[in-house]
């Protein structure tokens, strides 16, 4: 535990380093918050050096066991130091509210609980995205160099993936080689869609918050409206090139730039069934839309359904239509593909198309098998035989992931909240977009929630993008014994 603590400080006082982003903003634009983020980011670096300090004595190379910890408590203790800036500039935001803000930054999930986001100060504003922008770059960094080391849910498949060699026995110093390499890959896309959203008429200011919130597959934008206030296709078009990179698998992305060659996409099947699934998708999306009148053509059907599709199934959350008053199917589809669609080291949430697939062939085997009992029926995916460990892990996360919908869904029906909100909010938070049904609304945010509600939502984010395991462990007796 010791261990533990002193990695967390060293942590802490890093993320420190992210205040300079929005108090250069602050200075820069004028909004005379730069002195609330100076405080913010004083208290991180002291409180994180102290610990570091206090559990020097105890440092030592961390084993995967201690990764389940350092995840959990990581991802509370710096989503802890991101509220502080909010409740400094905003005295009437609560300390809830405030923690739901930064957790959902942090874990891109990109609910929102703060109204008036026109005339909120600029650097808070930016305080809001770079969050989910770092959170983004973490989320990658955990998904191919530290949960395949803890054997998550089928995950440690992508070990063999991850930019730099990962050693299995411990968390190595070779995590940050594969960091640094994920670096490079996850600026330069932030950089061009920056670049590509200026051109398409944006503000400076625009075009960088928003390209953090697509990079990182996050939904916070700094108008109430998203990206209807816009009212532009050009930058949907970017928005949507940027959404689905971000979906796809980071380490593909390395290769790719690495060897100058588009040939690792078309190996990697998560990636073909996601562009499968997105093109049916928004051609039956439009299709219905059409139909049913909603726009007086296919075209236009095709524009609104292409964005949002591509936004809610990547769990982005960006919006540009009230998506809630299309025809039933459409709305309640979006919502399904936010569970399968993202790619195993994407920013993306939900249960990762790797596991869908994996499901899917095991369904294939176990028919195969009822004809015909004594045949040799190995699972494969993209020409690997899948071991059967990896099977059962993934089925024990699948039954883990949706009784945590369930039991989450009847806490929120326990605060008063009907059926269909509850269930559907419950599933975009802990997919990690930002929205359900009902009373939250698509375009709107999660400023009516209760207290109850709001922290029910926050569990969601956090079991959603820990992959559960990581925090379910925690609970286990057997866990703190030596």
């Amino acid at each position: 535990m010791p261990a533990v603590i002193h990695v967390l400080g060293l942590l802490l006082s890093g993320f420190a380093l992210a205040y300079l982003l929005p108090i250069g903003c602050s200075v820069l634009l004028g909004d005379g918050l730069w002195r609330q983020f100076l405080i913010a980011g004083a208290v991180c670096l002291g409180g994180g050096l102290a610990l570091a300090v206090v559990t020097l004595p105890f440092r030592r190379e961390l084993k995967p066991r201690d990764g389940f910890l350092l995840v959990t408590l990581g991802w509370l203790l710096v989503s802890a130091a991101a509220a502080v800036p909010l409740l400094l500039a905003l005295p009437q935001l609560s300390v809830t509210r405030a923690f739901f803000e930064a957790m959902s930054g942090l874990t891109t999930t990109g609910s929102t609980v703060l109204e008036g986001l026109d005339a909120l100060p600029p650097s808070l504003n930016f305080w809001r995205h770079t969050l989910e922008w770092i959170g983004g770059l973490g989320i990658i960094v955990m998904a191919l160099a530290v949960l395949p080391l803890l054997g998550i849910g089928g995950m440690q498949l992508y070990k063999g993936q991850a930019p730099g060699s990962v050693k299995d026995e411990r968390l190595a110093p070779r995590i940050a080689e594969t960091a640094r390499a994920l670096w490079i890959v996850y600026a330069l896309l932030t950089a061009a869609g920056i670049a590509a959203l200026r051109l398409c008429g944006m503000s400076w200011f625009d075009a960088v918050c928003h390209a953090f919130s697509a990079v990182g597959l996050g939904g916070f934008s700094t108008h109430d409206r998203s990206i209807a206030w816009f009212h532009s296709a050009a930058i949907e078009f970017v928005l949507m090139v940027l959404m689905v990179i971000a979906s796809l698998n980071f380490a593909r992305h390395f290769i790719a730039l690495r060897r100058l060659s588009l040939e690792t996409y078309r190996l990697d099947p998560e990636c073909k069934a996601i562009f499968v699934v997105l093109a049916l998708s928004i051609a039956g999306i439009a299709g219905l839309l059409t139909l049913h009148g909603v726009y007086p053509d296919y075209m236009e059907s095709l524009r609104h359904a292409a964005f949002n599709v591509i936004s809610q199934a990547s769990t982005s959350g960006l919006t540009t239509q009230d998506y809630q008053s299309w025809p039933v199917f459409a709305p309640y589809w979006m919502l399904f593909l936010s569970c399968i669609l993202c790619s195993t080291g994407s920013t993306g949430g939900g249960i990762k198309m790797f596991r869908a697939l994996l499901l899917a062939r095991q369904t294939g085997r176990e028919l195969k098998l009822l004809i015909h009992p004594a045949a040799l029926a190995p699972v494969r995916i993209g020409g690997r035989v899948i071991p059967e460990r990896v099977g059962q892990a993934v089925l024990a996360f699948i039954f883990l992931y949706f009784m945590t919908v369930v039991l989450l869904t009847f806490g929120m029906l326990l605060t008063g909240m009907e059926f269909d909100p509850a269930f559907t909010l419950v599933l975009a938070s802990i997919n990690n977009t930002a929205h359900g049904f009902g009373a939250p609304g698509a375009v709107h945010n999660l400023h009516a929630l209760n207290v109850a509600q709001v922290w029910v939502c926050t569990a969601a984010m956090l079991l959603g993008r820990l992959e559960i395991f990581s925090v379910i462990v925690l609970l286990l007796p057997t866990y703190w014994r030596k």
